[in-house]
Order: structure tokens, then C-alpha cells, then sequence
């Protein structure tokens, strides 16, 4: 082949290598977005966050705490435990009984601990009403969502650290809840309403 030719070949070949990293670049910048969001919702998924700030905003409480305490119970999917507990929130009937008196809910059934706005609004009154009673303290209220306050006062109620938790898997399960709190706030700013 001719010298002229192979220049014009290579030419084409560069032409083509360049036209294909160009496509690959812009598709790139397209499809990454939808990527990333693809893994978020599959590693940190959030459903139902208008009834999260709601919630937050209503009984003052930080809306990605209500998010991580749902991720950690649920994976915002409206399971019931071998426990009993149902919903988003896993509420137990008898604490959603209790709630209810407490809360001023009248008629109150088991089966609306489906809705995500009843399971949510009764979870988070739960949290609210256990942060009160630990003074804020974040750890001892997540810990006595799982374990109970009866074994989070007997282990140092108010003043409870993690390493205080007796039970790996409250203490698993608060570590976990706290740290899904920080991601939450990362990662769901204004989703969130933070």
C-alpha cells in the first residue's frame, strides 16, 4: 500500500478511536448519574420520606434517624418479624396498643401497622418518647427501640454508651443505627429536608 494510503488509514483508525472514546465519555457522563442512584437505592434505599419529614417535624426528631432506624428494621419493606412486629418500623401490636392509648388514637388495629403513614407516625412517637426518656441520649433511645428500656436501664439508661450494650446484637444493631443515621444525612440532605 502506498504511503499516502496508509496515512489516510490512520487517520480513519484515529478518527474512529477518538469518535468512539468521545461516545464512551458522554455516555459516561450520562449514565453515571442513573448508576449511582441505582446503587443508592439498592445499598441505602429511601421510600416514604415525605411521612419521615412529617414525622421528624412533627414529634422534633432528626428525619435520618427515623430513616436509619427503618433502613435497620426493614429495608423500607412492610415485613412482619417471627416476633410479631410489623411494618417499616417493626412495631410490636402491644407497643402499638400502648401508643395508641398514649397518643390519643382511638380504634387502633393491627392491621394499620401496614400503612407506612400509621407504622411511621407510631415509630417515631416510640423514638420520640424514648429519647425523652434517656435525655436525648441517641444510643440509649435506639438500644431500647431494640432490646427494650427495661434492660437499657439496668445497663446505665441515660448516661448508656455502646460498649455499656450487653447484647451483641443491640449493640450491633445501635452501632449500625447510628452510623446509617450519618449516611442518611449525607447522602439524603434534601430528600430529607436536613
Amino acid at each position: 500500500m502506498p504511503r499516502a494510503g496508509r496515512r489516510a488509514t490512520r487517520r480513519r483508525t484515529l478518527a474512529m478511536v477518538l469518535g468512539l472514546g468521545a461516545l464512551l465519555v458522554a455516555g459516561a457522563i450520562v449514565v453515571r448519574p442513573m448508576v449511582d442512584d441505582a446503587i443508592r437505592e439498592i445499598t441505602l434505599p429511601l421510600r416514604h420520606e415525605d411521612v419521615i419529614r412529617q414525622q421528624a417535624a412533627e414529634k422534633n426528631l432528626d428525619p435520618a434517624l427515623i430513616a436509619a432506624v427503618i433502613y435497620r428494621e426493614s429495608k423500607f419493606r412492610d415485613v412482619t418479624s417471627s416476633a410479631g412486629a410489623k411494618g417499616l418500623m417493626q412495631i410490636l401490636p402491644s407497643t402499638a396498643h400502648y401508643i395508641a392509648r398514649k397518643s390519643g388514637g382511638t380504634e387502633f388495629e393491627q392491621g394499620d401497622l401496614a400503612d407506612p403513614q400509621i407504622n411511621i407516625s407510631y415509630g417515631s412517637w416510640y423514638l420520640r418518647y424514648l429519647l425523652d426518656r434517656y435525655d436525648g441520649n441517641a444510643v440509649a433511645a435506639v438500644a431500647a427501640y431494640n432490646a427494650g428500656h427495661s434492660r437499657v436501664d439496668a445497663w446505665g439508661g441515660k448516661s448508656l454508651t455502646v460498649d455499656d450494650i450487653r447484647f451483641l446484637e443491640t449493640a450491633d444493631y445501635t452501632r449500625d443505627v447510628i452510623a446509617k443515621r450519618e449516611e442518611y444525612a449525607q447522602k439524603y440532605r434534601s430528600e430529607l429536608g436536613l
